[in-house]
């Protein structure tokens, strides 16, 4: 068998900076703050990072989108680095996590440092959500896919991904009340995180109360905007003797697309570029879903949960829904744990690194008021909707 070049790569350090609404905080000075953290986690001293590796990269997308970029962190840090990337165009946002994984497999790099920054809160103000491609700037003009959508007021990936779930509904008898289960479960998991920003109770009447945001996706279905940075430690396997914490075995990652590049044409609109990503990570290991512990699934909206949920093989076509019934199967003490530590949904919008950042801590024992029972031994994480998917294996042995 061709070997897996990405279990020469493991996580050795997480960190993450404070994470709330509207911290008014700098993005460099947050991802310092989250880089600096996960440094000091592995053992680490700068000096011995010598790759750095972001989503998305400076100047891209609306306003917070972004965060810090690599230039700016390098010189802040003062690292001497033989490898580094970012981008935008990208296997999810965990492509920078695969990317540092493959660089330290390949020797270009040792000990890489990877970051995720976002400042949507703060730079939201007291107004709206900013829609993909819509920050209101004038002389803005759409191109490709955005000139069919921007016109008609669909700005968001609420409205494209609400469609992906009325069709779902429609063909698979999906209700309201699955999306609630996946909402209400994060919720759960958030109140014992004391660093998610949401963790009163919610109930499901209090689910199918909120207001509509774009059907049939309510207030509770889309994830928070918050100002916070997580950033992840990637180091090539041989290295790993001296790091401070047990490291996190990188067993398979899933990056494929193989359908049209789109948000509304792809062969299944129920299913989305996840489905490749899936298939090509399970056929690089002999793992198979019944080994996993505990799932860390994107859920920008409650419904991705639903569609990683039936690409990734835990359920057939069009079944997550009653997979999830009414949330005991996803609970911390359900056969599949989902958004141990509250989600994007709960927890705060970190934009696949919380999820990551989540899975190393249950893989450690360290998952505090929310661990899941028994120790478990592997998680899948993933993140991405629509055109964009990435997912990864993690095994704690």
């Amino acid at each position: 068998m061709t070997e897996i070049l990405e279990r020469r790569a493991s996580i050795t350090g997480i960190g993450q900076s404070a994470v709330g609404r509207r911290l008014g905080r700098a993005g460099l000075d947050l991802t310092l703050d989250a880089c600096l953290a996960a440094i000091a986690d592995a053992g680490l001293t700068r000096h011995d990072i010598d790759g750095l590796a972001t989503y998305p990269g400076a100047g891209i997308g609306t306003a917070g989108f972004a965060g810090a970029g690599l230039t700016e962190v390098q010189d802040a840090l003062r690292l001497d680095l033989d490898w580094f990337a970012g981008g935008h165009e990208a296997p999810g946002q965990l492509g920078s996590v695969v990317s540092a994984c493959l660089a330290v497999a390949c020797g270009l790099a040792t000990h890489v440092l990877c970051f995720r920054t976002v400042c949507e809160s703060s730079a939201q103000g007291g107004g709206g959500r900013a829609g993909i491609g819509g920050g209101g700037r004038g002389g803005f003009k759409a191109r490709d896919a955005l000139q069919w959508t921007l016109p008609f007021g669909a700005a968001s990936a609420a409205n494209w991904l609400a469609l992906t779930a009325q069709a779902h509904f429609h063909a698979y008898g999906t209700r309201r009340e699955h999306l609630g289960a996946i909402a209400i479960n994060a919720r759960r998991n958030a109140a014992r995180n004391p660093a998610a920003v949401y963790r009163d109770p919610l109930t499901m009447e209090d689910y199918l109360a909120a207001r509509l945001i774009s059907t049939p996706f309510g207030l509770y279905d889309c994830d928070v905007p918050v100002d916070g940075s997580t950033a992840i430690i990637v180091s090539r396997a041989s290295a790993c003797a001296t790091v401070a914490k047990r490291p996190i075995r990188v067993e398979a990652v899933g990056t494929a697309i193989h359908g049209r590049p789109s948000w509304d044409q792809w062969h299944d609109v129920t299913s989305m570029a996840a489905v490749d990503a899936a298939a090509m990570m399970w056929d690089r290991t002999d793992l198979t879903p019944a080994d996993v512990d505990v799932a860390e699934l994107y859920d920008g909206f409650s419904f991705l949960t639903l569609a990683w949920l039936e690409a990734l093989g835990f359920c057939g076509r069009g079944e997550s829904g009653e997979l999830v019934g009414d949330g005991r199967a996803i609970a911390l003490d359900g056969n599949l744990p989902l958004a141990t530590g509250g989600g994007q949904l709960s927890a705060g919008r970190l934009h696949g690194y919380g999820h990551l950042h989540e899975a190393v801590l249950q893989l450690r024992g360290e998952g505090g008021d929310r661990q899941v029972p028994g120790g478990p031994e592997v998680a899948v994480v993933s993140a991405g909707g629509g055109p964009l998917a990435g997912c990864m294996l993690l095994t704690r042995s």
